[in-house]
């Protein structure tokens, strides 16, 4: 059975630039260590770096078409509810083995919330959010498989840090589900990625 995966990092940003940014009515663009690769997290995952490379790959064409939202705190789902979207994922790049992005926080009600937390002076961390099983490897580390698959990432209040940390929903999400939390059109990019990368 799969699992929802879960892993934190914090937003990196300077308190005045969130207040010059409101006061001018600019948007507020944040830099975010989004996902670490081939690295043994704080609860002994790794996530192996062709497998994070094919999701970035994928979650890239989110970003072109506009789509790649995320919400603010941890859903109850693990589909994207768009009433608690706060932010919206603009660039994804790599820099060595971290998966770094470019976050823009929205004015929608929830964005609004992460803005005034943010000026604040809150630090808000970013969690992946995705779906697959993971297995031991010699060291006993928990490596995530090649099923993995990305579905967003999250607005949390987890305390900034360089090093990542899990936390494994309880529930279990079978085959069946990921219908459910990929559309169509992901699919078939998905699927047209494997052919190109396997020629």
């Amino acid at each position: 059975m799969s699992k929802l995966l879960r892993e934190f990092h914090g937003l990196q940003y300077d308190r005045s630039t969130i207040v010059e940014a409101r006061k001018e009515a600019t948007a507020v663009v944040v830099s975010a260590l989004l996902q670490r690769a081939d690295a043994r997290n704080q609860n002994g995952r790794v996530y192996p770096r062709h497998i994070l490379e094919r999701e970035v790959q994928n979650y890239s064409k989110a970003i072109e078409e506009g789509r790649a939202t995320g919400e603010l705190d941890h859903p109850e789902s693990s589909v994207v509810n768009l009433s608690n979207v706060s932010h919206i994922l603009r660039k994804i790049w790599w820099q060595g083995d971290d998966v770094m992005g470019e976050v823009e926080i929205l004015t929608t009600p929830k964005g609004k919330i992460a803005l005034e937390l943010m000026e604040a002076g809150v630090k808000l961390g970013i969690s992946s959010r995705g779906v697959g099983e993971t297995s031991k490897n010699e060291e006993g580390d928990e490596v995530v498989e090649e099923d993995f698959m990305l579905v967003a990432f999250d607005l949390v209040s987890e305390p900034s840090t360089h090093e990542a940390w899990l936390m494994r929903e309880g529930r279990e999400i079978s085959v069946d589900n990921v219908r459910e939390l990929v559309s169509k059109n992901d699919r078939i990019n998905r699927a047209v990625n494997e052919i190109l990368r396997s020629k």
